[in-house]
């Protein structure tokens, strides 16, 4: 779900910022003991501490040029990825998936239960993300940024202007539709279409939808892949509706002088929460509270938001976000968007394989 735009000239000069505020801190200050080995955080491309030192401010002031010797990222391009790679025994002491695959991390094993009264912010942060980190009574994930879907549109090139997730299936935009190549993501987006629950369907209701992911093809120009795909495939003309386009993709083209729109659907936006949970063999405890504190920093998370444009977990985030990227987020009616909003609930592997082959046999039809 992920990135990736990039202001250079304002990183430069915070990560300047940042490395001679560390040299004069540590400098000022007691010795700092290193661990024996840095924090492994499996991070998404785009988010590294190590390259956006402004994302996780109080941390990186105070480890400055020495950030090496207390963290190492390995960075992933997807949640499925992600869970593999720890499944399969990647020893992550931070990880860093979406909400919808929580679930699976908790029920492996892989994560152990946060202590959130070592988060000084946790209570800044609204119970509507903190819940869904919550299993079993123990909170296992802190919520760290959140992230719209709705329809990416080109508005000098579409004959009108799409106001529903249903309307993706109109003919007037034969050909110049492009769904997200993610079979979850897709079938969310129909089940929405088409006044369905999108994570307690029927049988019957499955047959249904991917029926209707069949006979949209003749609209489809083509499924978007990632982020850079689903932004050229807007600025070229292709791709008047991009569907399910998160707010970087918007804010790049709104960049670059494009005349897009970005639509929230009459039946609501999709969105998803995304955030950090504790490998289970996690030692290094004091200093992972320490990251996890300069994270969830307003500072820190406004920094992020105005990079990005994705939404901040912390809510007292939203006096430092600019102008634009607040009116975008609708953060000053932030209760009621988080009402109306269909958030991603966490899946079963039983279901996602479900999702998988419905996605494989849609993609397979003619």
């Amino acid at each position: 779900m992920k990135i990736y735009r990039f202001r250079a000239v304002i990183l430069l000069a915070v990560l300047m910022g940042v490395l001679l505020t560390g040299c004069s801190a540590g400098a000022g200050t007691q010795e700092i003991d290193r661990p024996e080995k840095p924090l492994v955080i499996l991070e998404w491309t785009g988010y590294e501490v190590t390259e956006y030192p402004q994302f996780f401010v109080p941390f990186t002031d105070k480890y400055g040029e020495s950030i090496n010797d207390y963290v190492a990222v390995s960075v992933f391009g997807d949640d499925a990825e992600a869970f593999s790679k720890v499944q399969s025994g990647f020893d992550a002491d931070l990880i860093h998936p979406c909400s919808s695959w929580w679930g699976l991390y908790v029920e492996s094993g892989l994560v152990q239960p946060i202590d959130t009264a070592k988060l000084t912010a946790w209570n800044d942060i609204p119970e509507a993300f903190r819940k869904q980190g919550e299993f079993n009574g123990k909170q296992y994930f802190v919520p760290w940024d959140w992230y719209y879907e709705a329809l990416l549109v080109r508005n000098d090139l579409v004959p009108e202007m799409p106001t529903s997730w249903a309307d993706l299936w109109d003919p007037m935009y034969a050909g110049h539709v492009s769904l997200w190549d993610n079979g979850e993501v897709s079938y969310a987006a129909a089940a929405m279409a088409f006044g369905m629950d999108p994570w307690n369907p029927t049988p019957e209701q499955d047959q249904i939808i991917k029926e209707k992911l069949i006979e949209i093809k003749p609209n489809l120009l083509t499924y978007w892949l990632d982020y850079t795909q689903a932004i050229d495939l807007s600025a070229s003309g292709d791709a008047w509706i991009v569907a399910s386009a998160w707010q970087d993709t918007y804010s790049s083209l709104v960049d670059e002088g494009y005349d897009v729109s970005y639509v929230e659907p009459e039946e609501g936006y999709l969105a998803g929460v995304c955030g950090y949970g504790i490998g289970i063999d996690n030692t290094e405890l004091d200093l992972t509270y320490e990251f996890l504190n300069a994270a969830i920093d307003p500072h820190s998370m406004a920094n992020f938001t105005n990079e990005y444009w994705y939404g901040a977990a912390n809510a007292k985030a939203a006096e430092f976000i600019d102008e634009e990227a607040a009116k975008l987020l609708r953060l000053d009616e932030l209760d009621t968007v988080l009402a109306t909003t269909k958030f991603y609930q966490p899946l079963t592997a039983e279901r996602r394989d479900q999702l998988s082959d419905l996605w494989n046999e849609v993609k397979a039809a003619p």
